[in-house]
């Protein structure tokens, strides 16, 4: 139901114009796309992280269309360069790429390359260790072959249905929000104990859906690849002390150095949600030492972040939004200033 009052509202805007009336107000200087996987599109019943996949036409597609609406396709370096300009400069728009998984590699990258388009790719250094838990990705599997699941809730075992379609989708709306509101290390000892409960391997899951760290060396020589860091162990960094959030950025900098030759300038915050990254986290970044940091806060970017590299919003290229028409609107940023009552910085 959200999403189709949103998708109605995107329409509404589309259809009327008012993304070409307001964009002149409401545009920014760039913009910064968030992707996760690019993959075939699959026919799944049951398929709640579908949203974070789009399809390799739609990669195509995107790129074409950037083009063609006069923005030029940067990497992260060029991007920091012209938010900080002072003079004015032609519209940009950035391609990330949160986690590091394989199809980065197999699918998307052979298409970034025929069309010379930079893109970065941010690495939480846990997956290629083979430590890692791509919990959402585990919760799936385990609801989506169970029709029966139990678990320890507070203190209380509890016990849901999960035979029917409705059921699944109802077992993980529930499942995932908790398990996104708790602290991190409880959140992840109970994907552990779910996992083991109900036959799911973590580590077997990391090596198919993440590349190794050959593979992310051998991306990293290509300059049209910026590696970035994103955490060792994909916390919510809002959810940790002040010490531990500062651990994860600096360890997984200097991983990523040690398995590449040279420290990344940029960072990605896990799920990047205000719940996830605030203003606290934010001060880490830049003393930690990244040229930027990036949020996944909806927006484009106007010259006032220039003054908040490490909080920079991101356009998501959804898999519920694959269409050129939802990211016409998106990048003309009339959506996120109405939304945002036309202020132009989300950092609070």
């Amino acid at each position: 139901m959200k999403t189709t009052l949103i998708k109605v509202g995107l329409d509404a805007i589309y259809f009327s114009g008012g993304h070409i009336a307001m964009r002149p107000f409401c545009r920014g200087i760039g913009a910064i796309l968030t992707m996760h996987h690019v993959v075939p599109r699959k026919e799944a019943r049951f398929a709640p992280n579908n949203i974070l996949e789009i399809t390799p036409e739609f990669l195509v597609r995107v790129i074409k269309m950037v083009r063609r609406k006069g923005y030029d396709i940067v990497s992260l370096d060029e991007a920091h360069r012209r938010i900080t300009a002072p003079d004015a400069q032609k519209p940009f728009v950035c391609l990330t790429f949160d986690d590091g998984y394989r199809d980065n590699l197999e699918i998307a990258y052979p298409i970034l390359r025929r069309n010379d388009a930079p893109f970065a790719i941010y690495v939480a250094t846990s997956y290629p260790d083979r430590v890692g838990e791509l919990w959402w990705l585990a919760l799936e599997e385990i609801i989506s072959k169970c029709d029966y699941i139990g678990v320890l809730m507070a203190g209380d075992q509890q016990h849901f249905s999960s035979r029917t379609l409705a059921e699944k989708q109802e077992v993980w709306d529930k499942l995932y929000w908790w398990l996104r509101n708790l602290p991190q290390k409880e959140q992840r000892q109970v994907i552990r104990d779910l996992c083991a409960r109900y036959d799911v391997d973590l580590v077997a899951m990391c090596e198919k859906m993440i590349m190794s760290w050959d593979e992310i060396h051998k991306l990293a020589f290509d300059p049209l690849v910026t590696i970035g860091a994103h955490t060792v162990n994909h916390f919510a960094l809002a959810k940790l002390s002040e010490a531990d959030a500062r651990a994860e950025m600096v360890t997984s900098a200097e991983i990523i150095s040690s398995y590449i030759g040279e420290r990344p300038k940029h960072f990605s915050f896990p799920y990047g949600d205000p719940g996830s990254a605030g203003p606290r986290d934010f001060e880490i970044a830049k003393d930690a030492g990244f040229l930027t940091a990036v949020t996944t806060r909806k927006g484009v970017v106007h010259k006032e972040y220039a003054d908040h590299m490490t909080a920079l919003p991101r356009i998501s290229l959804n898999g519920n939004y694959q269409s050129l028409r939802y990211l016409d609107v998106f990048l003309g940023g009339t959506a996120f200033s109405l939304k945002n009552r036309m202020r132009h910085l989300d950092i609070a």
